[in-house]
């Protein structure tokens, strides 16, 4: 069970973003017009930021060279004009020089790879003084054919705007993913606690399979084997993306299975059993079962299709992180001390100090509504570690709810209104900073010093701390003074 922790742990955390230069290439002839991706590297080349300010050069083919030398070029027909050449057989500021020499106005290089930012010696930078970018080898094809040979471009890159409605959707997400992890979780403890003693061997193992985290000596090391797995991956990316692939499938549709069987119990739908050599089998768990799995290959297989799979990568990671909160469970307010903070640590270190490790794709993702979508789609994302991590505080918060028969869910109310103040200003802040944030950095103070304040103001900091642990202590003395009373 511990591996399996682990595992699940190293699918959380291990994700990230690449971010992209992309720009527009609006061609037109006449009255007619389309625009097309293009690739740029803006500490290489200015684009305008409106198609009405971008300067308009007529568009000369040169597909049939890699212009890797002048040989053959005549320098009158590229004066004043933007050219179109191939990709490779040489770096893109050679392309770009023997275009400049040439008098071209701007360069773009048609590539049949898929488009990456184009990049140079440090020294080569200063020397190209036209605008260079990458573009699509087929959108060029679809340009000859519809505009022939005649075609205007003009060259320009939209400002990304500050404020993207998909982060209300992202924040609709996180709190809802949260807040129904954590009532589950709590909601589990007290079904426990109703079928009276004997569910779990006071090791952190319960009878349903559960697993709790009560060792800080464990905690500690769950954290060092994600940074050794981490600094795999950049070595071993290759490989290792596919296991985790593979681990999240299984593990997302067994998830799902999970989460919508635990659906259909509350609401008693109709199991249609039936029996088979002596055994019997819910029909109804077996279609279920089908259906988790079909969903979850789906998205194996398909995952790289931006269009309409991140809605079903959404639907499994939901699933993943609800049930990971309501199965790992945290025995005490100290574990989630130690846990929160180390990993707030491991945050901080591989976003702000390792910006780019792996691009694994198993991360909470809502296309941005305001992005042109010309080469691929944006996507606004939230890795499960941002949901998983304070989930579990938000998780065992409810679960002492139900320990000490608190009123009204106080402390899962408070901690669950502290994370979405921490949601709240980690939007805040990369929207100001126009910048990806570590967002645990913000999470787990808020939630951590709010549940701890609930605590010291109710007088119950003692046993908050404690947990589990304390209540089977206080369960332990009780019998020990009972058993006492009877041998006097």
């Amino acid at each position: 069970m511990d591996r399996k922790l682990t595992v699940f742990l190293c699918v959380v955390l291990l994700s990230s973003a690449v971010s992209c230069q992309e720009a527009v290439l609006h061609v037109s002839s006449g009255s007619a017009n389309k625009e097309y991706c293009l690739v740029y590297n803006s500490s290489w080349t200015y684009l305008s930021t409106s198609v009405d300010t971008a300067k308009e050069y007529q568009l000369v083919n040169l597909t049939s060279s890699f212009l890797c030398s002048t040989d053959g070029v005549s320098p009158d027909g590229l004066e004043g004009k933007a050219v179109v050449v191939m990709r490779g057989n040489c770096t893109f500021s050679q392309k770009a020089l023997m275009a400049q020499d040439l008098n071209a106005t701007a360069i773009l290089i048609a590539s049949t790879a898929p488009l990456k930012i184009p990049s140079a010696n440090e020294t080569e930078y200063g020397k190209v003084k036209i605008p260079l970018a990458l573009m699509r080898y087929r959108d060029l094809l679809d340009a000859q054919e519809r505009f022939r040979d005649s075609m205007s471009v003009r060259l320009y890159a939209p400002p990304a705007t500050v404020f993207d409605y998909s982060i209300l959707v992202m924040l609709f997400i996180s709190i809802f993913t949260v807040g129904m992890g954590g009532f589950w979780s709590g909601a589990a403890e007290r079904e426990k606690l109703n079928t009276g003693p004997g569910c779990g061997d006071g090791r952190g193992q319960t009878a349903s399979g559960d697993l709790s985290l009560y060792s800080p000596l464990k905690v500690v090391l769950f954290v060092l084997l994600m940074c050794g797995m981490l600094v795999l991956m950049y070595f071993f990316y290759k490989i290792l993306v596919y296991i985790i692939i593979a681990i999240f499938c299984v593990a997302s549709a067994a998830a799902l299975y999970s989460c919508l069987d635990a659906i259909m119990e509350k609401i008693g739908c109709w199991t249609l059993s039936f029996s088979c050599r002596g055994k019997v089998f819910s029909g109804l768990s077996l279609l279920l079962a089908a259906f988790c799995i079909t969903l979850a290959v789906l998205w194996g297989v398909y995952r790289n299709e931006d269009r309409w799979i991140w809605i079903l990568q959404d639907l499994l990671g939901i699933a993943f992180c609800l049930n990971f909160m309501k199965t790992i469970t945290v025995s005490n307010f100290k574990i989630c001390v130690i846990l929160l903070s180390l990993l707030l640590l491991y945050d901080v270190f591989f976003v702000f100090i390792t910006p780019f490790f792996t691009p694994l794709p198993v991360v909470m993702r809502v296309p941005r509504f305001s992005s042109p979508n010309l080469c691929s789609m944006q996507f606004s994302i939230l890795g499960y570690g941002d949901l998983i991590v304070p989930g579990l505080l938000v998780a065992y918060c409810h679960r002492f709810d139900v320990w000490t028969s608190s009123p009204k869910k106080i402390y899962f109310v408070f901690c669950l209104i502290a994370y979405l103040c921490g949601m709240i200003v980690t939007f805040v802040v990369m929207i100001l900073s126009k910048m990806g944030q570590p967002a645990l950095l913000y999470l787990v103070p808020f939630t951590l010093i709010t549940s701890a304040l609930v605590a010291w103001q109710r007088g119950e900091m003692k046993r908050f701390w404690a947990g589990s642990t304390y209540e089977m202590e206080e369960q332990n003395t009780a019998a020990l003074e009972e058993n006492a009373e009877f041998y006097r």
